[in-house]
């Protein structure tokens, strides 16, 4: 679940990936269901007002807790929408480690990997960063996360390969000590496979 809470008090929450299809919405109340036209596929809500309540005083991103996801619930089946939102309070930037990585055929610099992010969970990801390496600890922002500058991880295909999630520059994650030359972030052999990244 991503949530952004803006200035004019609308909490916006993607539940699918919607930026590639045409949309529709339908507001009831205080609540809009944003849908895909053809299939009727949910793709999130807009909640109006919404400073009654959840806490709204952080623009950006938000994570929910329980007690919030139930009210917000709550206004959902008031309007006779669904489905409902479910808690997702797993970490969306975690330290993952880089366990294969060949060069994608037919690009002269994308390169496929396949990164274990927990627990023998492995996520291919296409990665274009001329110093990926098998063997590398790496930050991967998973489907969900939320980039500082606004842009949403989804799953998708690059050069016809998939490609769940990815793995991240220090200057995408807007790291101060980030530096000008291209490349990925490479964390430190200790760090822990699967543990969430501190920003």
């Amino acid at each position: 679940m991503i949530v952004s809470a803006v200035s004019n008090d609308v909490l916006m929450v993607a539940i699918a990936n919607g930026s590639n299809a045409e949309r529709e919405a339908e507001r009831k109340g205080k609540v809009a269901q944003i849908r895909n036209i053809e299939t009727g596929e949910v793709y999130g809500y807009n909640f109006f007002d919404v400073s009654a309540v959840v806490d709204t005083n952080n623009n950006g991103t938000k994570n929910l807790s329980e007690a919030e996801v139930s009210e917000l619930n709550k206004e959902i089946e008031a309007a006779g929408f669904s489905p409902l939102l479910e808690v997702d309070d797993r970490p969306k930037f975690v330290v993952g480690l880089v366990k294969e990585c060949e060069p994608m055929e037919g690009s002269d610099h994308l390169k496929i990997t396949q990164t274990e992010i927990d627990q023998g969970e492995v996520l291919q990801i296409v990665c274009g960063a001329p110093n990926i390496e098998a063997g590398q600890k790496v930050v991967v922002a998973k489907e969900g996360a939320v980039m500082p500058d606004g842009l949403v991880i989804w799953a998708g295909r690059l050069h016809k390969a998939d490609s769940h999630g990815m793995i991240c520059s220090a200057k995408e994650l807007q790291l101060e000590s980030a530096p000008k030359k291209r490349g990925i972030l490479v964390l430190d052999e200790d760090t822990q496979v699967g543990e969430a990244f501190q920003f």
